[in-house]
C-alpha cells in the first residue's frame, strides 16, 4: 500500500480508503464488515470512511448501524490507534429520525454538537479524525446533474456558523480536523475565505464523486485542491458499480444495488452511460486489464486525489479493488481513456 500525507496535518492516509456504507444493511452483515476490515488492514489500509446516517439506503432502523459495527471491530482488535476514521454529519434533509426531536437535519451549532456526540457514542471512540459535512445546508443539486438552480432563501445556516462549530469541536478534542463533502467550487472558496478572515481552521479534504463516468471535479475543484492543499477523497470510483461492466446489456445481477435499491441511483442511468461503459471496457480489454481496476487506479493517480474510497459487498470484490493499487496505467492507456471522455463527456455527473 502507498500513503499520502494530508497537508497541514499529522495524518498519513492509505491511497485506498475503505468505504463502509453497506455494512448493517440488506447487502452486508456485521460479520461481513469485520471480515472486510480485517482484510483491508492486512493489505495496509489505515483509513475508514463512515457516516452518521449509514448504512445505505438510510432508514430509521439502520441509522448508525455501520458505526456500531466499526466500534465492535475496534474493541475486538484494539487497533484504534492504527486507523484513521473519517465520519460525516448529515446535511440538510427531511430525515427527522436521524436526530430525534428535529424536523430537519441542519448544519447548525445545536445539531452538529448533537451529531458528533451520537457518532462518538456509536463508534465508541473519543474523537473522529476527519469530521466531514456530508452535503451543504443550502439548497443544491449535489447528487446528480451539473445545473445550478438558484433558490433565494434566508433559511440557510451560515457557513461561518458551521465553521465555528467545527473549530469548537477541534478545540474540545472531539475531532482532529474537518472536511467537506458534495461541495462546489463556490462553497469551497467560501470556507477558505472565511477561514482566513476569522482565523478558523480550514477544511483539509473534500469528499466528492469522481470516476471515469463523472470527471466534473476536474473543472474548478481540482485546481482548488492543488493550490489550497485540500485533497479529494474520491467516492464512487466505479460509478455505482457500472464501470465493472456488470450492468451492460440490461443485466441486473441478483443482490446488486440496481436490484435492491430501486431508483436511488438514477444518476448512473443516463442516455450515454451504457455506451461510455462499453467504451471503457473495450480500453481495458485492449490492454488486458480488469475494467474495475483500471477505473479505480485512474482515480488514485490523479494529483488532486488524496485517497480513493472503495466499497464492496463481497470479499472477491474487495480483493480485486484493493489490488488495483498495483496496476500500472501506461501513457497509452491514459490516452485511450481520455479519448473516451472526449466522446462521452461526464455522462453521470
Amino acid at each position: 500500500m502507498k500513503f499520502n500525507k494530508i497537508p497541514n496535518t499529522d495524518l498519513n492516509v492509505s491511497q485506498i480508503c475503505l468505504g463502509t456504507m453497506t455494512w448493517g444493511s440488506m447487502q452486508n452483515t456485521e460479520q461481513d464488515g469485520f471480515d472486510q476490515m480485517d482484510y483491508a488492514v492486512s493489505k495496509g489500509i489505515n483509513f475508514f470512511d463512515t457516516a452518521e446516517l449509514y448504512s445505505i439506503p438510510p432508514t430509521k432502523e439502520t441509522c448508525g448501524a455501520t458505526s456500531r459495527i466499526i466500534a465492535k471491530w475496534l474493541k475486538k482488535t484494539k487497533k484504534r490507534d492504527q486507523i484513521i476514521i473519517a465520519d460525516k454529519v448529515t446535511g440538510r434533509s427531511g430525515m427527522d429520525w436521524i436526530r430525534p426531536g428535529e424536523k430537519e437535519t441542519r448544519l447548525n451549532k445545536k445539531q452538529i454538537n448533537t451529531a458528533i456526540d451520537n457518532s462518538l457514542k456509536n463508534l465508541q471512540i473519543d474523537h473522529v479524525d476527519i469530521y466531514q459535512l456530508h452535503w451543504p445546508d443550502r439548497p443544491l443539486n449535489v447528487f446528480s446533474g451539473l445545473e445550478y438552480e438558484h433558490t433565494d432563501t434566508n433559511e440557510i445556516v451560515p457557513i461561518l456558523e458551521t465553521m465555528e462549530v467545527m473549530a469548537s469541536l477541534i478545540k474540545a478534542g472531539k475531532i482532529k480536523y474537518y472536511g467537506l463533502s458534495n461541495e462546489t467550487p463556490w462553497g469551497t472558496s467560501q470556507y477558505i475565505k472565511l477561514a482566513e478572515k476569522h482565523n478558523i481552521p480550514k477544511p483539509i479534504t473534500i469528499q466528492n464523486a469522481y470516476s471515469l463516468l463523472n470527471r466534473s471535479y476536474e473543472v474548478g475543484l481540482s485546481e482548488i485542491s492543488i493550490r489550497e492543499k485540500i485533497g479529494l477523497l474520491a467516492y464512487s470510483p466505479l460509478g455505482g458499480g457500472h464501470l465493472t461492466g456488470k450492468y451492460l446489456n440490461g443485466k441486473k445481477p441478483a443482490g446488486t444495488r440496481e436490484v435492491l435499491w430501486g431508483n436511488r441511483f438514477d444518476r448512473y442511468r443516463t442516455p450515454n452511460t451504457e455506451a461510455a461503459v462499453k467504451a471503457y471496457c473495450e480500453v481495458a480489454k485492449k490492454y488486458n486489464i480488469d475494467p474495475a481496476q483500471m477505473a479505480i487506479k485512474f482515480c488514485i493517480i490523479q494529483k488532486f486525489v488524496t485517497s480513493t474510497i472503495i466499497g464492496a459487498t463481497s470479499m472477491e470484490q474487495l480483493k480485486k479493488n484493493i489490488d488495483s493499487i498495483d496496476l500500472l496505467l501506461t501513457n497509452d492507456v491514459i490516452k485511450d481513456i481520455n479519448n473516451v471522455q472526449l466522446i462521452y463527456s461526464n455522462p453521470c455527473p
